[in-house]
């Protein structure tokens, strides 16, 4: 199982920050995009992403009510994946198609509240699943067990497709995404807030 720095700022300090303090130790992230209306806050860089000068390569996590307005702005070929939200107000097939013709492979969010059964569709058409553990918008948030049982069966109903985790992750709760064949987790705060990269790292 794969860890992957995911870089959360709303503010351009901040981000840089993290950006080159990653640089130092991996060669991929995830980006969190949000809108402020989406989610309740908003976060750095937005469309700034085309201007990111990096050896890093990145994955977005589009915490955004319209991802196929922003996607339609963006170009940066450090992008290789886009993670939407199954939620968001986006034609998914279309938004999939959309992503695809650029090259780059695509991938939806799931909050943890949105069952199997809401995604299962759209789920056979993408690359990747990323599964929430906690709600999305702040570094921090308290995780939700309850996911676990939908990582489970999804790995059963998705048996080809790639499932990641993100959020609430710590060294207390690692094991149980290996357990459930989970493929990569992103890991936040505990990597930029709390100094645990070196410890963090060596799992991965």
């Amino acid at each position: 199982m794969k860890i992957v720095p995911a870089i959360l700022a709303d503010n351009i300090e901040d981000f840089f920050a993290r950006l080159r303090q990653a640089e130092s130790f991996v060669d991929y992230v995830q980006i969190d995009l949000m809108d402020g209306i989406f989610v309740p806050t908003r976060s750095f860089p937005g469309e700034m992403i085309n201007d990111i000068n990096s050896p890093l390569s990145f994955e977005l996590h589009l915490m955004v009510r319209n991802p196929a307005a922003f996607m339609s702005r963006i170009d940066n070929p450090h992008v290789k994946k886009v993670l939407f939200h199954i939620e968001s107000d986006v034609e998914h097939l279309n938004f999939i198609s959309q992503i695809r013709q650029k090259g780059i492979s695509p991938g939806i969010a799931i909050k943890p509240a949105t069952e199997i059964k809401e995604f299962r569709e759209v789920g056979e058409r993408v690359d990747t699943l990323l599964f929430l553990t906690v709600d999305p918008g702040w570094y921090g948030s308290s995780f939700k067990p309850d996911v676990l049982r939908k990582i489970e069966e999804a790995r059963q109903v998705f048996k080809d497709k790639i499932i990641a985790v993100d959020g609430g992750i710590s060294l207390d709760n690692l094991k149980l995404f290996v357990n459930l064949g989970v493929d990569y987790v992103c890991v936040g705060s505990k990597i930029f807030l709390e100094g645990l990269q070196k410890k963090i790292i060596k799992l991965s």
